[in-house]
């Protein structure tokens, strides 16, 4: 294959073989992840067949990475993170020294020295970004109290990797003899000024990025938004994100993941964050199937032969392991069974740093060929049983709030912690509100009746300039456009008691009306349209009503002119009335009901006799 190709032809045979091995096992009721794994391995150097590029596919993966966690950032606050430390950090520590020490004792069944027993019980210790992130927003839990927590877990345990990355090599050579105190004191002093360095780094990026770039980057969005383009207000999104990841790494020493979610962060202070999530998602979606893909590719089916028992020991540490030493763990600090399922669940599987750690440790000369193969083997089956893991949990949770007896044994409830929600930070406890989709000349003036009336209301608006001057009006505004995911949500829409969309654009206004019923199958509906073909189709979804521009024009016009030529108010609306319902059959009604009006029937025979005369 030409050189020039080698990008295009990965990612096209990758995404392709992905999208037909996903819809097959979606088919067969799997998680399409399951596809996408199989895809990875079909193209991978160990099955007969095409190669993709192991190398390229793996940094293809880690944009996907970024843009995650990114994404996670949006939806996160400084005051989140605050909050959840209590839960996260010692949960974190604790989980990771429990698997680590798991994971050593299998490694010395294994045969393996202490040192490779250490960097095989870290590897299995740290879940997947990619993989948690992903099953907390298909049960749509990344916003809830117990997801953040998860979320919180997980960004101490990154941090934790990031550490453990930079002290491994000046750790191996006391690891290589297995004795800690075989160590001179110089390597003790290099070890000590290593981490010194690390954590100076960290609190640097960290401090930049959230004094600074707070300050800088939502109002170079803001201008951004202004100019009114939204491919610009995508690129610049897309821009931020990437390059304080790479700086992350290039200049400080952070991981990706890690730059792009404190990125993220700065921009989820400002409301235009909400767009900037909802424009990321596609990508999101597209460089997670190659992180996928880049995991399938990494295995060897032949180790499932030739160790077929460590495969399984290593697996049952991962699933049953972590999530039991998590379940505890989330106990034993106060919090319900329901927090400790999502967290134990979300756990029960490894990923990219158990990669990066495993490759770390073959190379530093700790780690066998053999762990690194059942790492990667790991990873694979864990991923793939990661979404019957949530199920079975799901079902225990289930199970013991039956047993209230037996919760109240295991539960220890700390009253006083209370998790912020991003929907806490937005719009409150607002409900049976109405969410307007528009606020040109229709949006506006039905906002400054609902306004007038004192009635609850949030407008959704995609102009940046007409977002500001409404707020300066007081009223709620949520900047996006309404048919990307996660837009609709923020306004409340799982809410709200009434969806007004004020736009003439069908295909938006059927995605709007989806979205709208499948948080809120109650909510009442009207909708603006000028198409008799699209009216139709909505009248048909049993909408509140439809209301065609084009129609209500010509009726409005109709109604003037039967009162100008003598026909009373109630005669002439009754009449618009009966044609708006004729209106759909192509046909004119007859004026029957109005015949026996006597105060018309004189002016009627008058104006007809001057006819004849």
């Amino acid at each position: 294959m030409p050189h020039e190709t080698v990008l295009i032809t990965t990612i096209v045979v990758g995404l392709v073989l992905a999208f037909a091995l996903g819809f097959v096992a979606h088919r067969l009721r799997l998680p399409p992840l399951v596809g996408y794994l199989l895809a990875g391995v079909a193209v991978g150097p160990h099955t007969p067949g095409f190669v993709a590029d192991t190398e390229l596919a793996l940094q293809l993966a880690e944009i996907g990475v970024i843009l995650l966690m990114f994404g996670v950032g949006l939806h996160f606050s400084i005051k989140d993170l605050w909050v959840v430390r209590g839960i996260a950090v010692p949960g974190a520590v604790a989980q990771i020294a429990t698997a680590t020490a798991i994971g050593a004792v299998l490694a010395h069944f294994f045969g393996w020295s202490l040192g490779a027993g250490l960097v095989f019980g870290l590897a299995l210790s740290v879940a997947s970004t990619v993989v948690l992130l992903r099953a907390l927003a298909e049960r749509r839990a990344l916003d809830t109290a117990n997801g953040q927590i998860a979320v919180g877990w997980l960004i101490v345990e990154d941090l934790a990797m990031v550490l453990t990355l930079v002290l491994l090599p000046s750790l191996s050579s006391v690891l290589a003899d297995g004795t800690a105190a075989s160590g001179s004191p110089t390597a003790w002093n290099d070890i000590a000024l290593s981490l010194a360095v690390t954590l100076g780094k960290v609190a640097i990026f960290v401090l930049l990025v959230l004094v600074v770039g707070r300050r800088l980057i939502p109002r170079l969005l803001a201008m951004v938004a202004r100019a009114g383009s939204r491919e610009l207000f995508t690129l610049s999104v897309l821009a931020i994100a990437l390059g304080i990841a790479y700086v992350a790494v290039d200049l400080f020493g952070v991981s990706f993941a890690l730059g792009a979610f404190f990125a993220g962060i700065v921009l989820s202070e400002s409301d235009l964050s909400h767009q900037a999530a909802a424009d990321m998602l596609p990508l999101q979606d597209a460089f997670a199937v190659l992180f996928f893909i880049s995991v399938g590719m990494l295995f060897d089916p032949s180790i499932l032969l030739q160790f077929p028992w460590s495969v399984a020991a290593v697996v049952l540490v991962i699933i049953f392991g972590k999530s039991i030493a998590a379940f505890a763990i989330v106990l034993a600090l106060g919090r319900p069974v329901a927090t400790a399922s999502t967290v134990s669940a979300s756990l029960a599987q490894i990923g990219e740093f158990s990669f990066i750690l495993a490759a770390l440790g073959v190379t530093l000369g700790l780690l066998p060929e053999a762990g690194k193969d059942l790492i990667i083997a790991g990873a694979l089956l864990s991923i793939t049983l990661n979404p019957f893991v949530f199920s079975t949990f799901d079902r225990l949770t289930a199970w013991l709030q039956r047993r209230p007896g037996l919760l109240r044994r295991l539960e220890r409830r700390d009253l006083g912690a209370n998790v912020a929600t991003s929907e806490g930070r937005t719009l409150g406890q607002m409900r049976d509100h109405a969410v307007i989709i528009g606020c040109g000349r229709v949006g506006e003036a039905i906002a400054r009746a609902l306004n007038v009336w004192e009635l609850p209301f949030v407008v959704v608006e995609r102009d940046r300039q007409l977002v500001e001057h409404l707020r300066t009006h007081g009223m709620h505004v949520v900047f996006g456009d309404a048919t990307a995911p996660g837009i609709l949500t923020v306004a409340g829409i799982d809410r709200a008691r009434l969806l007004i969309i004020a736009t003439a654009e069908a295909s938006a206004a059927r995605q709007m009306l989806n979205r709208a019923r499948k948080a809120n199958p109650e909510i009442d509906t009207v909708v603006r349209t000028h198409s008799e073909v699209e009216l139709a189709h909505l009248e048909q979804e049993g909408i509140g009503l439809a209301v065609l521009a084009e129609r209500e024009l010509a009726l409005g016009m109709m109604g003037y002119a039967l009162r100008s030529l003598g026909l009373s108010e109630g005669e002439a609306r009754l009449f618009v009335q009966s044609s708006r319902r004729f209106d759909d059959a192509g046909m004119i009604p007859q004026p029957k009901a109005t015949e026996g009006a006597p105060e018309l029937r004189p002016r009627r025979e008058s104006a007809g006799e001057a006819g004849n005369s």
